[in-house]
């Protein structure tokens, strides 16, 4: 592997959780450079003032472990609402990036406002690492880029982030499903009006689908190009789908311990009421999960 960058401040939000203690044992794996410093909050809220004790001496134990694993440590224990309060420091930190745990204190309304994870990727200004036990090493990376500034940012933090060596990389991009005479039709059905079906649209579909499928493949080339600098192996898969779907499918059968994708982020109100990749990734994804924001 390269050179690692000179320093990188990192936000681990520890909530005692077993994915937390996962998201612990992946910092310990991590070639930080000595200039590099881990600072671990506990974020509790005013109904939880009983059990401050409890997260103190928790967070001893975090900043510890990761101690022992020659890392420069800080922690502090904060009032507030979890998500808010986590990309408020994160932002007042300038961190490079913002770990914790997949499952954490969820919103009343569950997955509808989503749980403190999906709340942070979905506004923190900053690259979020989000684990998800069990964690058994950084072995296997996954890369899903689709070409937006976003993936390019992704690509660019890839290349300088401190993976622990023997790591092997796959790079996929999801074309979207291709538009045939029999898809089409099946609009009529959403009472939408479908094209007529002549040999001239099935020449026009063939030709948009060979041009989505060679401009896919020119992408993921690009990218493979660029990720063999860090010296470890690389393949590419292509494929056509819901995003979310193929990623998450690929990841079960191919052993993946980390996905890494691009997102433009999510305004507030479209957050709550939409769906997107990032966030089906986050829910149900069967590894971590890292999200990169376009200039994070």
């Amino acid at each position: 592997m390269p050179a690692k960058p000179q320093k990188m401040h990192i936000l681990m939000a520890d909530d005692s959780s077993e994915h937390a203690a996962a998201a612990v044992s992946l910092l310990c794996d991590l070639d930080l450079s000595p200039r590099s410093t881990i600072f671990v909050v506990r974020v509790f809220e005013i109904g939880q003032t009983h059990n401050v004790w409890a997260f103190e001496e928790a967070l001893s134990q975090t900043h510890i472990k990761l101690t022992a694993a020659g890392h420069n440590v800080k922690s502090d224990l904060l009032l507030g609402q979890p998500a808010p309060k986590i990309v408020e420091i994160a932002t007042e930190q300038r961190a490079d990036l913002i770990v914790m745990g997949s499952v954490g204190l969820r919103a009343t309304l569950g997955i509808l406002l989503g749980g403190v994870a999906q709340q942070v990727a979905e506004h923190a200004g900053m690259p979020v690492l989000v684990v998800r036990k069990p964690y058994t090493g950084l072995k296997h990376v996954l890369f899903s880029t689709d070409g937006s500034d976003s993936s390019i940012e992704a690509l660019r933090f890839i290349k300088q982030f401190p993976f622990p060596e023997g790591v092997r990389f796959s790079v996929m991009t999801v074309l979207p499903p291709e538009m045939t005479s029999a898809n089409l039709a099946w609009t009529e059905m959403a009472d939408i009006p479908a094209p007529a079906i002549t040999p001239d649209v099935e020449a026009n579909l063939a030709r948009i689908a060979a041009k989505e499928q060679a401009d896919g493949q020119a992408l993921i080339a690009r990218t493979a190009r660029s990720l063999k600098k860090l010296e470890a192996p690389v393949e590419t898969f292509i494929c056509r789908g819901d995003a979310a779907t193929e990623i998450i499918e690929y990841a079960k059968k191919n052993a993946v311990d980390l996905i890494v994708v691009g997102s433009r982020g999510l305004g507030l109100i479209r957050s709550w009421l939409m769906g997107s990749v990032t966030r089906k990734l986050i829910h149900y994804a069967p590894c971590s999960v890292m999200v990169v924001k376009q200039g994070g």
